[in-house]
């Protein structure tokens, strides 16, 4: 009977042999975005539960989203929020059939994070000015 050798590498893919691109990194972004959105959602949810409970857990929910904290946790839900959109708009672009060829896929993944980051510092810049 013939000896079977054990191949020298990995016989699939994995991450120590793909180079790391804007797209993998973007990709895994997106999917953790996803998972932040889950947590950000329940701490809306307890603000609207407080705000259903009356004046007094209102007040609390209020001086905790309007500590140095709550504001910082809320800038990093805005940021993942209007990152998970850039990644949901980016695979729409992909899902119509364009995009793919590699510049373009480096770009969109690129100005995916520049464009997050923009629409967050806009976001938060007028919702301060309103104030």
């Amino acid at each position: 009977m013939a000896e079977i050798k054990q191949a020298a590498r990995p016989l699939s893919p994995h991450l120590q042999i793909y180079r790391w691109s804007w797209t993998m990194a973007m990709s895994i972004a997106h999917r953790a975005t996803g998972v932040a959105l889950y947590a950000g959602t329940v701490l809306i949810a307890a603000w609207l539960v407080a705000a259903a409970s009356g004046p007094a857990a209102f007040d609390t929910a209020q001086a905790i989203a309007g500590s140095w904290f709550g504001r910082l946790v809320l800038f990093g839900y805005s940021f993942v929020l209007l990152h998970h959109m850039a990644g949901g708009v980016r695979h729409f672009i992909w899902d119509t059939g364009r995009g793919y060829d590699p510049q373009t896929r480096m770009n969109l993944a690129k100005y995916s994070v520049v464009v997050s980051g923009g629409l967050t510092l806009l976001v938060w810049i007028v919702a301060l000015a309103v104030r």
